[in-house]
């Protein structure tokens, strides 16, 4: 033996004689301690009633599950670790004499890498980061305190404990940490339920998690073989070696219902939060929005959202995000996005002008085409329909959908107005700089599907806005936003299956089995169909669309979202069967026919005070009005050309004629709503409104004004 081995060996010597009968004097952990500190790398999701909704792993680090207690072991994995790791494990007190002399006399003279530590002393080295091992090895002292720290814990701790903590805590591969996780990562087994051939391979990762899986095998065949009989072939532990090491470690969890949501709220390792959904429902919105899309999927139809709400505490009870091409993958918050809203602003907008006592719901609107192509501000209230030339109710152009007595509606009740209402509904888009009001063009609005379900809710409260949200039971707040007659003189539209005659087949796509009030509508570019509606209980929205871009093909009211919504209405319908609502005070409900009979008579909801038994095309006139300033003041740094201001009429025809100064108004002039856009010139005008009789319905003189030096101008360019 050379000198150096000597000495080597020496001192390894009088390390074991300096540990005997010593105990470790660090503070160690007990067993409930590192119990306790034990935590998993996922967080779960559970629903209102306990029920699992979700994992998430949370800490990209590592891939730790709960706690396996040894009990509940596959006794296959006990004897697999003892054979490969510490056969002397039931006889020593945490070091192994034995093995420990001859590994150090090996690595001394024939200059081997043996080792010889217990199961004991690789749980103290990984419970302290004082005695980790590092690259290269435990240094002498490191390795003395491992000895008295391992002798110190078989003091205090049972072998049962030592064999749980370590089974819990060591890394067998990749960032698998602890049983649990090792053996669902590579066997997609519960730890209870391991046979000999995956306890051989788990055992054998422990001496080097990260080899080749041909080292493995040859090392669980190693192990295997000391099994009891009957023992797995080594070609049976190399083939499942190779073919559970191949790819990398997968952990099923199972039905994942609430992707988005967990994402939403799970940020902290081992933590379990409850939410307001329903995995019941949660499950049946996903099926209904996947079987929807794969029925669509030639329609260039890709995904979809849904969203179910609890009128009374706002609760969120369904939240669904499904993409026909991303099975198992992690799908985007469609319902968080926002996109063109189509026909479906449409009830805000007739409810502002039964507000304003503009309108009633019995009153004629001119559903004619227009003149002009509708300009961008116009195109949020566009629908795939393409109208007829006639004149309709506002109860028939809101429930059918209709463009164009949209549109002229809009410049009726004035899109500042509009804004305003829009924006008390809180439907633009947090997180975006809003328009800005004086500037505001409808088109250029953007819903999500989450504040659009919960601004119909406020329909179904009687017009009061209240918050949504995650949490069982609800959230505090409200805000009365539309008055409670008017609300309900919109929700009654809604429900009306009568008034859809111009829809055709859309009143079989939203029939259900009690009340409810619907609305559905298709963006200009075809890329969003939605359906939104609401019955005495709960608040539905639906949207299903085309992410890439592209317009969808053959998608319409009757077969897109609206099947979605009915499916789940009637399921939340199942139980109680929604009832109409009771109509609040402020409404009188009377009879009314219509002169000519373009629409059959009917019972109508009036706001008090504008009730009518009879309603005239020709009665409008008489109520015809010009909207616009009194006094104008150029702008002298701006070209007059570029100046221009808006004249509406209220109500708005189509058929009527603009007359400037006497003479009629130019073309380009004329906008596609029935408004007029006018280029000033300096001077005392007038401008009046004729019928298509020529007869004047109303006249509007104004001034227009060079400015001074002192005066500001009081309009710049649009």
């Amino acid at each position: 033996m050379s000198g150096k081995a000597f000495a080597h060996l020496f001192l390894w010597l009088l390390l074991a004689w300096s540990s005997v009968g010593s105990a470790f004097s660090d503070t160690l952990p007990s067993f409930r301690e590192v119990e306790a500190a034990h935590l998993p790398s996922e967080a779960w999701l559970v629903d209102r009633n306990g029920a699992p909704l979700d994992t998430l792993n949370v800490d990209p680090k590592v891939r730790r599950l709960p706690w396996v207690p040894l009990r509940e072991l596959s006794p296959a994995m006990r004897h697999a670790l003892i054979v490969s790791e510490d056969k002397r494990f039931y006889q020593h007190s945490g070091v192994d004499w034995r093995a420990f002399i001859g590994a150090a006399w090996e690595n001394l003279v024939y200059d081997t890498h043996r080792g010889a530590s217990t199961l004991t002393m690789q749980l103290v080295g990984m419970l302290d980061p004082a005695l980790y091992r590092h690259t290269g090895g435990r240094t002498y002292t490191q390795k003395w305190d491992q000895i008295k720290a391992a002798r110190s814990m078989e003091k205090t701790w049972s072998k049962a404990q030592i064999l749980d903590a370590y089974l819990n805590t060591v890394t067998f591969r990749g960032n698998l940490s602890g049983i649990n996780a090792a053996a669902q990562g590579l066997f997609g087994q519960e730890p209870s339920k391991l046979n000999k051939a995956e306890s051989s391979i788990l055992a054998a990762l422990l001496r080097g998690p990260n080899v080749k899986a041909e080292i493995v095998a040859e090392r669980a065949c190693g192990v295997a073989r000391q099994l009891s009989i009957p023992r797995p072939s080594c070609a049976t532990v190399t083939a499942l070696a190779y073919k559970s090491l191949a790819m990398p470690p997968h952990i099923d969890f199972g039905e994942q219902l609430a992707p988005n949501v967990a994402r939403m709220f799970l940020h902290t390792p081992g933590e379990r939060i409850q939410v307001s959904l329903d995995a019941g429902l949660q499950r049946f919105a996903i099926q209904s929005l996947q079987s929807t899309l794969a029925a669509l999927r030639g329609n260039r139809v890709d995904a979809g959202a849904v969203i179910v709400l609890n009128n009374q505490t706002g609760e969120v009870l369904a939240y669904a995000d499904s993409g026909i091409n991303a099975p198992g993958a992690q799908i985007p918050d469609y319902a968080a996005m926002p996109r063109p809203a189509g026909a479906t602003l449409q009830p805000f907008l007739y409810g502002l002008a039964i507000e304003q006592r503009l309108l009633t719901a019995a009153s004629f609107l001119d559903n004619s085409p227009l003149a002009l192509e509708p300009s961008p501000d116009q195109a949020l209230l566009q629908n795939d329909s393409t109208g007829s030339d006639n004149w309709v109710t506002l109860r028939t152009a809101l429930a059918s959908s209709l463009p164009a007595p949209a549109i002229r509606t809009l410049a009726l009740v004035t899109p500042p107005d509009f804004y305003d209402r829009l924006r008390g509904l809180g439907l633009f888009s947090p997180g975006l700089n809003p328009p800005q009001r004086d500037s505001y063009a409808p088109g250029a609005t953007t819903v999500t599907l989450t504040a659009l379900t919960n601004a119909y809710r406020m329909l179904a409260n009687g017009g009061v806005l209240k918050p949504l949200g995650f949490r069982v039971g609800g959230v505090a707040g409200a805000t009365q936003i539309m008055p409670a007659p008017v609300a309900a003189i919109v929700t009654d539209i809604l429900a009306d299956s009568n008034a859809r005659w111009m829809k055709t087949g859309l009143d079989g796509a939203v029939t259900t089995s009690g009340f409810a009030a619907v609305k559905t509508g298709l963006s200009q570019d075809k890329r969003n169909n939605w359906s939104v509606g609401f019955s005495d209980q709960y608040t539905v929205g639906v949207w299903v669309g085309n992410v890439p871009g592209r317009s969808m093909r053959n998608v319409s009211d009757v077969n897109g979202a609206a099947r979605v919504w009915q499916a789940l209405i009637n399921k939340l319908n199942a139980v109680q069967p929604s009832r109409t609502p009771k109509l609040p005070g402020g409404i009188v409900v009377q009879m009314v026919r219509f002169e000519p009979p373009l629409e059959p008579p009917r019972r109508e909801l009036f706001l008090t005070g504008t009730e009518q038994s009879v309603v005239t095309l020709a009665g409008d006139r008489s109520l015809a009005q010009i909207i616009g300033p009194a006094t104008l003041t150029l702008n002298t740094d701006i070209p007059a050309a570029w100046q221009k201001v808006r004249f509406y009429s209220r109500p708005m025809h189509q058929r009527w004629n603009w007359l400037v100064d006497g003479e009629a108004a130019p073309v380009e002039w004329l906008q596609a709503d029935g408004s007029l856009l006018y280029t000033p010139q300096p001077g005392i005008h007038q401008i009046s409104l004729v019928d298509d009789q020529g007869i004047t319905l109303d006249t509007l003189s104004f001034t227009v004004q060079v400015p001074t030096a002192r005066q500001e101008p009081l309009f710049t360019t649009p």
